[in-house]
């Protein structure tokens, strides 16, 4: 593989031919050019050159020259010995054609300084000086972020929420106000603090993910952090329940002091030069828009989507606990069953007897390994070889194409828009119905009466989401609490036993009393 920067195309692309995001061929195709140092031969040393600049940069040196950057790259190599490795081999000299390269690909920016040259045969050769472009330092810091990415930290963060619903009371008094800076200020910190905390999300959920599938996990160390990663979930939960209405809340009021009014004071508080006044109205009203889905969302917002899948996470992990520890306690696993067979096949006598082993634990030599059997399965013996047995009869179609022969093609995919537009109004039903059992349980209490179905479903619900959050810290039994469509269970301790009547029968409680509040 070459180094060489890749010759200009012959084909000049369609100019109205443009990406996704509005970029149009020639661009993508320039900043695609600037992630060529990463997949070159010579990748590390290109790195490390770049390494090089960039400690350059951190010490105000801007513009360097090739042996500005040998001497950069000695110095790593103080702490770094493969830095080393790139400015021993040919000094300048074997450094400029790495410098040019990344001229060519634009990573650098490349200017000729005639004031080095000390006489008139300095001043004719080429003497040039190399810098970060813009562009090409932003594709170096992101190779330097996916190296330097830690897989193992994520975390979700619980601490968030206070300051959320603070900056959320401070956006509604500053859009009163009419102090356009605030409004700016407090939108742009939600909005990079609920990018933040959907980042971490995706990352702790991958996490879990790759912790279920994953065969190389060591037991005991997911056995010894398992209390801390249960614990973990479990308090982000019931923080994210307890400050869900409460958010929900406070965006909606922040939206009753005017949402076209606190767009307009963004938009005239933004900076960004190159932005028109319509594209920057339209960004802040994409950002609130996305705070509203996060946590007002009327129909199903993102802080419930992310409750639930915390609560599945935590089974999820529970059931990974149990399947350690059934793996823990047989002692059997893949790898010391092929440890044993490897030590089976070394114990054969003959390549007679391998053979035979082989046959018996994979059997890969019956005819009937394929997909096509016989038409008579009964005539052939399935311990025969292929050698010995007779040839099966194929169809053309497997044969040329590799698909197995059909009478008729995949059926029509029939959309029934009618039935799904029926799925979805009783779905918006049933929510209804949920929200406005909840609000009867806050506003008539859970005593006293007997609740009927749909009561009774919110209650138990409400009840799942308090006892998922509970952590107890001894067997004695401690106050929890969870929500959900807009109303909070409470269970305290109480004396004696506690009784609810529903239409399913009597909920009897012994030490636990229960509460539902808006």
């Amino acid at each position: 593989m070459s180094d060489e920067p890749d010759a200009p195309e012959s084909q000049v692309p369609d100019p109205v031919d443009e990406g996704a995001f509005g970029i149009d061929a020639f661009s993508l195709d320039d900043r695609l050019r600037l992630f060529h140092f990463a997949a070159a031969e010579k990748r590390h040393e290109y790195l490390w050159l770049l390494r090089a600049f960039d400690r350059g940069r951190a010490n105000y040196q801007v513009l360097l020259h090739a042996s500005d950057a040998v001497g950069l790259l000695e110095r790593l190599a103080v702490d770094h010995p493969a830095a080393g490795a790139v400015s021993a081999v040919g000094g300048s000299a074997g450094v400029q054609p790495l410098l040019d390269a990344l001229a060519e690909w634009q990573v650098l920016d490349r200017s000729y300084d005639g004031t080095r040259a000390a006489n008139l045969a300095e001043y004719r050769n080429r003497h040039y000086v190399y810098q970060f472009t813009q562009a090409g330092y932003r594709a170096y810091r992101a190779v330097e972020d996916v190296l330097g990415a830690s897989l193992e930290d994520a975390q979700l963060s619980r601490l968030v929420f206070p300051d959320i619903l603070g900056d959320l009371h401070a956006l509604a008094e500053a859009n009163t106000a009419g102090d356009a800076e605030e409004v700016y200020r407090k939108l742009g910190r939600l909005d990079s603090v609920l990018n933040e905390m959907a980042q971490r999300a995706a990352r702790f959920y991958l996490m879990l993910g790759d912790l279920a599938r994953t065969n190389d996990t060591r037991p005991e160390v997911f056995l010894a952090h398992k209390d801390a990663l249960l614990a973990h979930m479990r308090e982000f939960t019931a923080e994210l329940g307890r400050y869900a209405p409460l958010l929900a809340e406070a965006v909606e009021k922040a939206a009753a002091t005017g949402v076209d009014r606190m767009i307009e004071y963004a938009a005239e508080a933004d900076e960004r030069l190159f932005r028109s006044p319509a594209e920057r109205l339209a960004d802040w009203r994409h950002r609130w828009e996305g705070i509203v889905h996060w946590f007002a969302e009327r129909e199903h917002s993102e802080t419930e989507r992310l409750q639930d899948a915390t609560v599945t996470a935590i089974r999820s992990v529970l059931a990974l606990l149990r399947r350690v520890t059934e793996a823990r306690r047989g002692g059997v696993s893949r790898e010391s069953q092929l440890r044993h067979l490897a030590q089976w096949f070394t114990s054969c006598e003959s390549d007679e007897d391998a053979h035979a082993l082989f046959q018996a634990v994979f059997g890969l030599g019956a005819p009937r390994h394929i997909a096509v059997p016989y038409a008579d399965p009964e005539r052939i013996p399935s311990r025969t070889s292929w050698w010995e047995a007779e040839p099966v009869e194929l169809a053309r179609t497997l044969v040329q194409s590799g698909r197995t022969p059909a009478l008729h093609g995949p059926g029509r995919i029939e959309r029934d828009d009618d039935r799904r537009a029926l799925l979805r109004a009783g779905q918006l039903k049933e929510q209804a119905e949920r929200r406005s059992a909840a609000n009867s349980l806050a506003s008539d209490g859970v005593y006293g009466r007997t609740l009927d179905e749909p009561e009774t479903r919110a209650l138990l619900a409400l009840l799942d989401v308090a006892l998922a959050a509970r952590v107890p810290a001894s067997r004695t039994v401690t106050a929890a609490s969870g929500s959900a469509h807009g109303v909070r269970l409470t269970l305290t301790p109480a004396e004696g036993s506690t009784t609810v009547d529903t239409v399913r029968g009597r909920l009897h409680l012994d030490g636990l009393r229960l509460e539902v509040t808006a």
